[in-house]
């Protein structure tokens, strides 16, 4: 009986929103059938576009970098956990949340479902900006969490591991003159408390998820989406993989996820 495959990534193309500040996606056709015989296209793009996993170079000069990581920690035993029930707008999850609902072992890959991919460019419900500047994010206390469980591998469907009050998103980023990162900040100080922001969102949790883990080459994939909704792979065992291209000295690369059941 062979498995039965679950894509568990976001489509990428000219439509989708880039990380604030970095380029575009960018295609373009160079060769036509009508006059050339074959389709061919010229495609320029960051790496931190769609469903993506980040190597550590991505955050450490001398880090893995893309072809560097081992299969083994691309493909194995893991669990989605869904914690959409629970999470909102700029909400924030602890790992007591995900233990709570599935048994999460050490050296697993694990995925998080907060529903947040439904805002993505491609969906009914698509929400740019409610994707990228308000989206759900982890308790730094995930960190030492992480590296105790000794997983290699984790994502995410969201634009980003980390929560916005620990990324340019919510500290300082500006666009066109309008502080974005003032009505970020002010959103969360109305939903936690304004005696609470450094209590939860220190300095010393900038980008945390990349720049705590990646050197322990424990590193993620960002913006899944697809089947990761499907009820039916949420809190069970199954087996996930995740197969970016093998960019050799690539800090990122796009990549697919899928789930095996």
């Amino acid at each position: 009986m062979h498995d039965k495959i679950h894509d568990l990534s976001q489509p990428l193309n000219q439509d989708c929103a880039s990380w604030p500040f970095y380029p575009p996606f960018q295609v373009h056709y160079i060769k036509r059938k009508s006059e050339h015989g074959v389709n061919a296209q010229y495609i320029q793009s960051s790496n931190h576009m769609g469903t993506h996993l980040d190597a550590p170079k991505h955050f450490v000069t001398n880090g893995k970098t893309v072809d560097q990581l081992p299969l083994e920690w691309l493909y194995g035993p893991g669990v989605i956990v869904d914690i959409s029930d629970m999470i909102d707008e700029l909400g924030m999850f602890r790992p007591e949340d995900l233990e709570a609902r599935a048994d999460i072992r050490d050296g697993d890959i694990l995925f998080i479902h907060t529903g947040w991919h439904k805002y993505s460019f491609h969906e009914p419900d698509g929400d740019e900006e409610k994707y990228i500047l308000r989206h759900p994010g982890p308790h730094h206390s995930i960190c030492d969490w992480l590296l105790k469980k000794k997983i290699h591998l984790w994502g995410v469907d969201m634009i980003s591991t980390d929560h916005p009050m620990n990324l340019p998103i919510g500290r300082f980023l500006g666009k066109g003159g309008l502080e974005q990162w003032q009505k970020v900040r002010k959103l969360c100080e109305d939903k936690y408390g304004a005696d609470k922001m450094d209590e939860l969102f220190p300095d010393g949790a900038y980008q945390l998820t990349h720049n705590a883990l990646f050197p322990y080459d424990c590193f993620h994939v960002e913006n899944l989406g697809g089947d990761i909704g499907n009820k039916d792979l949420h809190n069970k065992r199954i087996t996930l993989g995740v197969f970016p291209w093998k960019f050799k000295g690539g800090e990122a690369a796009f990549c697919r996820a899928v789930a095996f059941t």
